[in-house]
């Protein structure tokens, strides 16, 4: 196992392994982009469908339904049929799905397709941060890490400020097909770049021992912890913005500054942890979320804690799954990773929930964004008990 997610010998990268990462961040794109569409283009849907807003929440969450059912068995999956066929077949679902959206003949076509488009971005979300850790190590590995955590941000980001234009000028169909362009050519991207070694896959199947599944399963608790607080920002500030009346261009302004900040903010972090530890990276990241939901939640300058929510408050998403990524061996890492991911389904399922239960208890959408910020603070006795374990 590998003794640091930081440590290390830099080794020569090749071209094949830079093509790989670039295919990969498109396809994580892809994957911020596809999942915020519904969200986006809820005001039309609902108009051209009459939905209600149980049945656009329903789309809205089709996406992620097959996380927890099938990040296991992609883990199994790839051991069998190797992780280029599954990481490649899983941008292909992405991109056909996104396509089958823009064709569906109403609700139920389009949760179907985003249920294979989602269940494409599963085996992406399980392979991405092993493939890169079969070829990129030491300090190079945080850093393309943190461009790949970084995309998705970016990609709900670009979302945000193109879906309605682009429904608007030219229908929503076209919103949802613009979602298959990106993950398309990432798939090509990859199936042109991927050469001989670096991950071929085991062809086995196997798991990990029983010490590695319970460094996973720790490192996922504080993946999961850490999204909690993503997850309640996007969720409900929009909504405790509106009841105060601020503005759409503020809510706008707020929103954009917590996605796209992530990726420099993620960036940083990768340099930074590279120099003094991926410790204090984490505590300082965790703070910083934590506070800038409880200022936005209490306080009355929600674009300044916004900024920060998405600039150091991002900083610690690449140590986390640097972690969780190098808690297996390498020849057990696709199935950790379906671990670790497998718990993230599990909170991602859960969470919002109890911060929705906050928000009702207090009144207020505030009280969820609090939720939240509790929720990410749990992620540091987590990450406490990781690293005793790890150097055990």
């Amino acid at each position: 196992m590998d003794a640091s997610p930081v440590g290390g010998t830099a080794l020569r990268i090749g071209a094949a392994s830079w093509g790989i990462l670039a295919a990969i961040v498109l396809a994580r794109f892809a994957f911020g982009y596809q999942l915020q569409t519904v969200a986006s283009l809820g005001p039309d849907l609902t108009g051209a469908f009459n939905l209600s807003f149980a049945e656009l929440g329903s789309l809205v969450g089709a996406y992620m339904l097959p996380g927890i059912a099938a990040a296991l068995g992609c883990g199994f999956l790839a051991q069998r049929i190797g992780d280029r066929a599954l990481l490649g077949g899983g941008m292909a679902l992405m991109a056909l799905g996104s396509a089958a959206a823009a064709l569906a003949a109403g609700p139920a076509g389009i949760a179907a397709s985003r249920v294979l488009a989602g269940s494409g971005a599963v085996a992406l979300t399980v392979l991405s941060s092993k493939v890169l850790a079969d070829r990129f190590h030491g300090p190079h590995f945080l850093l393309v890490l943190a461009l790949m955590l970084g995309a998705f941000p970016i990609g709900i980001g670009i979302g945000q400020i193109t879906h309605l234009p682009v429904a608007h000028a030219y229908g929503w169909r076209t919103a949802f097909l613009t979602g298959a362009l990106p993950a398309a050519a990432g798939a090509a991207l990859l199936l042109a770049s991927w050469g001989g070694g670096g991950g071929a896959g085991r062809r086995r199947l196997g798991w990990p021992s029983r010490g590695e599944c319970v460094l996973v399963l720790i490192a996922g608790l504080v993946w999961t912890f850490y999204n909690a607080a993503f997850s309640a920002f996007l969720t409900y500030t929009p909504s405790l913005l509106a009841v105060r009346g601020a503005p759409k261009l503020l809510v706008d302004l707020v929103l954009n500054a917590g996605t796209w900040g992530n990726l420099p903010a993620i960036l940083l972090g990768g340099a930074v942890a590279a120099r003094i530890g991926p410790g204090r990276v984490f505590l300082l990241g965790t703070c910083v979320s934590a506070v800038s939901l409880v200022g936005i939640a209490l306080g009355h300058t929600p674009l300044l804690w916004g900024v920060l929510f998405g600039t150091l408050g991002a900083l610690h998403g690449g140590v986390i799954v640097a972690a969780g990524t190098l808690s297996a061996r390498p020849e057990n890492r696709a199935v950790g990773m379906a671990l670790f991911y497998t718990t993230y389904y599990v909170g991602g399922t859960v969470f919002p929930a109890l911060c929705g239960r906050a928000a009702d208890a207090d009144g207020s959408p505030a009280g969820a964004l609090i939720a939240g910020a509790a929720l990410s603070m749990l992620a540091v006795p987590f990450w406490s008990l990781h690293r005793r374990l790890w150097r055990g």
